[in-house]
């Protein structure tokens, strides 16, 4: 049998279920247009903002789901697995990865391979609660622990601790602690560009706005690498252009009230505010209801991340003017594949790779009715 879970606003861990919504259901892979590819992290800063894309608008109307994620070829060689898989917070991001994870054990459960699992996060993002959850796995005897960093400094040495003392753990979803980072993990899954995402939003909004104006920055939780690489790739876009302008940047936790309050202070105080550069899935609501609120939507232009049904009705009705949307199935498919190899004892090489890189798409006005239907099952 599946062993998973999540805490509810409670705190208390409760089984999964597996119907989450029509979200999630529709969640089970897009192959949207064009996804972006990673950047180069080797390479300057100069140089990956420079190499980011100014094409005009393309219209997303032809959004192809796939509900026909495969395993791979590869032979476990065990019949029972168990993986503990922790992230930075309950939201219903991680519930579209859950979705992808709990597919893949089902095709395993198929094949007569039980994947035993638990998923479970706090409910605010933290750190702390984070390296709590890693050292008590440690000691439950799981063939693979995995996390989704919240913080890189502060994390990293309680996973390279665990490893030292031979525990197998790898980092998922949206934000990895890498090699070149200090860390010892044994492989990644998901998000490699989230640096480029913050470039490719970042060049959209500059060239809508005419490469000029006022912008803020919404960040999300501070020292979670994606939000911070998005954060980091948005500045040095800016930085490009001497007509543009950073007036101020805010970390709301990934909470959209937060959002909402940040960006009420932005508008009151730059009156002459131009963009908003929102680095989370829950930030650009927020932003969005703000300058809604403030009779301000022909004036500020906001870009964002992911899947939000909220976030999709402003992009459809041009509040919001472009959302980098991540494949969260997927992350949550791959991750099992990987997580059964690194428990085989398979090292990144030929068997997976060291960081399996998961896609992002810009999406426009002209692609979110169709992303709606597909994820929601709106119909205009």
């Amino acid at each position: 049998m599946f062993k998973k879970g999540y805490e509810d606003r409670s705190g208390k861990k409760k089984g999964r279920v597996l119907a989450f919504t029509v979200l999630l259901i529709g969640l089970c892979v897009w192959g949207v247009g064009c996804g972006r590819k990673a950047a180069d992290r080797n390479s300057s800063a100069d140089d990956r903002a420079a190499g980011a894309d100014n094409r005009d608008e393309e219209i997303y109307e032809d959004v192809v789901i796939r509900f026909d994620h495969k395993l791979d070829d590869y032979k476990p060689a065990k019949k029972v697995y168990h993986f503990y898989f922790t992230y930075k917070m309950v939201h219903p991001w991680w519930d579209a990865v859950a979705m992808g994870i709990e597919d893949a054990a089902k095709q395993y459960e198929e094949m007569g391979i039980i994947i035993n699992y638990e998923y479970l996060a706090p409910n605010i993002a933290s750190a702390k609660d984070q390296i709590s959850r890693l050292s008590d796995a440690a000691l439950r005897g799981f063939d693979v622990i995995g996390v989704d960093v919240a913080d890189v400094s502060v994390v990293t040495p309680a996973i390279n601790e665990l490893i030292e003392n031979g525990q197998k753990v790898m980092t998922f979803s949206s934000s990895d602690a890498a090699k070149e980072d200090g860390c010892n993990r044994i492989a990644y899954v998901g998000n490699t560009h989230n640096y480029e995402d913050g470039v490719n939003l970042t060049e959209a909004l500059c060239k809508k706005l005419g490469f000029s104006g006022k912008v803020a920055i919404l960040v999300g939780t501070q020292g979670a690498p994606c939000h911070e690489d998005r954060a980091q790739g948005a500045q040095d876009v800016i930085s490009k252009y001497p007509d543009m302008e950073i007036v101020e940047i805010e970390y709301d936790e990934d909470i959209v009230e937060k959002a909402y309050e940040f960006t009420k202070d932005f508008l009151a105080r730059h009156q002459d505010l131009s963009g908003i550069i929102c680095c989370n899935m829950s930030n650009p609501v927020g932003a969005a209801r703000a300058v809604i609120e403030a009779g301000r939507e022909e004036e500020v232009v906001i870009v964002g991340m992911d899947h939000d049904q909220e976030a999709l009705q402003y992009l459809r009705d041009g509040i919001i003017y472009a959302l980098g949307v991540q494949d969260c199935y997927s992350i949550g498919f791959d991750t099992v594949q990987v997580a059964i190899k690194i428990a085989d004892g398979q090292l990144p090489g030929e068997a997976y790779p060291e960081k399996t890189e998961e896609t992002t798409t810009i999406i426009y006005q002209d692609g979110a009715a169709a992303m709606l239907r597909t994820l929601y099952g709106e119909i205009d």
